[in-house]
């Protein structure tokens, strides 16, 4: 079977996530066994017994949900389930790096671990006495209604971060950017906007201190090229080189994620299935919505998160 894997970032529910996945198949520690060596703290702890405020920092979360991915993945490999394609939702760009054979477990690991790092440390220089920057989901109407919106209204600090449907958009901003934003966008049509709990204005160019800082770190990692088609959330398209990848994943932290782009260059490749392996069901939501929208689609985007979702399949 044609089948992409596709992987999700922040915003997905990981804490419990990855326990089955650890006791059914010994393969896996050593994975958490990594990425604690990478992240300085206990990554299995965090995952399985973590409040919600432990997870709320970013350079506890990347690390976490990356190896929930990865470990997901490679039960799917122990039962024979291979993808032919790998895109990865922000965060999850780098487990379909890993898929794709661009980046090795071990330096996937290492660079979400600097990324997570360097992010937290560039959103708490953010931080003012009015509040920290963050971001909020918008729904109901599209992208270039808000843009609209918020520039006849003249708010300054809040951008377009997550384009996940055309009824669902994620904005990132300061405290005061964000507080000004909701009012002007119920009154342009949102039914809602929801502050998110993140840690971090990510995919704005709020972040261009991390954007640097990043691109150099990303300099000591081999980037192959991909051995199979795998999506960038920057250009929402097919990328082929390894070294515009490396080029990609600085970009990736002060530009929007292009989801719904990436939806349908997938549809273009005629991927006859979709399996979203790691942390709960953000993406296989997300593709429910992309169908409504484009009933001719008949692909379905499955979870493969958990031991039962992947025996099942």
């Amino acid at each position: 079977m044609k089948r992409c894997f596709v992987y999700p970032g922040q915003g997905a529910q990981f804490v419990g996530m990855g326990q089955d996945l650890y006791d059914a198949y010994p393969d896996t520690r050593d994975l958490f066994a990594s990425a604690t060596a990478a992240a300085g703290f206990d990554v299995a702890d965090l995952v399985f017994s973590g409040t919600e405020e432990d997870i709320k920092s970013t350079d506890k979360s990347q690390v976490a949900i990356t190896t929930v991915n990865l470990a997901a993945r490679r039960f799917l490999l122990s039962r024979g389930l291979e993808s032919s394609a790998a895109a990865g939702f922000s965060l999850g760009e780098y487990s379909a790096l890993v898929d794709a054979a661009i980046l090795t477990e071990a330096d996937c690991l290492e660079l979400v671990a600097r990324r997570g790092a360097i992010m937290e440390q560039v959103s708490r220089s953010l931080d003012v006495p009015g509040g920290s920057p963050g971001m909020a989901a918008v729904i109901g109407i599209d992208a270039e209604a808000i843009e609209r919106a918020l520039t006849e209204a003249s708010i300054e600090g809040v951008y377009l971060a997550n384009l996940n449907s055309p009824v669902q958009t994620v904005l990132s901003g300061t405290a005061s950017g964000l507080e000004a934003a909701g009012p002007v966008l119920k009154e342009a049509g949102a039914r809602r906007v929801i502050p998110l709990k993140v840690s971090g204005p990510f995919h704005s160019p709020l972040m261009d201190e991390a954007r640097v800082e990043f691109r150099s770190v990303l300099q000591s990692v081999t980037f192959a090229d991909p051995v199979k088609p795998v999506f960038s959330n920057v250009t929402g398209g097919q990328v082929g080189d390894g070294e515009e990848f490396r080029t990609l994943c600085a970009d990736q932290l002060v530009q929007p994620v292009r989801w719904v782009a990436e939806e349908s260059c997938i549809v273009e490749h005629r991927y006859e299935e979709l399996l979203e392996v790691g942390p709960g069901e953000v993406l296989s939501g997300l593709w429910k919505a992309y169908r409504k929208m484009h009933p001719e689609v008949t692909a379905e985007c499955r979870a493969a998160g958990t031991v039962e979702a992947i025996e099942s399949l």
